[in-house]
């Protein structure tokens, strides 16, 4: 039977979990996922755990957060005046926005809490600081290298 090596282009099933065990992603709704194993298509420690791999095997592999989505950064927590956002429709806890920095690359932020005066966002990616569970499944191997 083939095994999974560098090059090969694969489908996979997945699913991350938190460290406290809730879904926090996978290919449930959406099916198997495509990639080529050395192509920086996924987290390093993904395409390890796929070398070698047979169809129909499975592996756990656990990521820690400064290889997933990094730290949490407090300085990415900021807080932006009411009078500096739309008014329709009123900002919520949740709320997602794009904001242009500096650089001109845009950040995504989700406010986290409103005020009457102002509202707090945080630009961190929602798993920071968080190791994750990956149930990685070898679905096929689509073409070898």
């Amino acid at each position: 039977m083939a095994i999974a090596k560098t090059g090969d282009t694969v489908s996979i099933d997945f699913v991350v979990r938190t460290q406290d065990g809730n879904v926090v992603g996978g290919t449930q709704e959406n099916g198997p996922q495509t990639l080529t194993i050395g192509g920086g298509e996924v987290m390093p420690q993904i395409e390890d755990a796929l070398q070698g791999m047979e169809v129909g095997g499975e592996k756990t592999v656990t990521v820690d957060s400064e290889n997933a989505f990094g730290p949490r950064q407090e300085q990415m927590i900021i807080e932006i005046p009411r009078a500096q956002l739309p008014a329709d429709p009123a900002p919520q806890p949740g709320m997602q926005l794009a904001a242009q920095q500096q650089d001109g690359s845009t950040v995504n932020l989700t406010i986290v809490q409103v005020e009457d005066d102002k509202v707090v966002a945080d630009g961190n990616h929602p798993l920071a600081g968080q190791d994750l569970t990956f149930g990685l499944t070898l679905v096929e191997i689509k073409n070898a290298a």
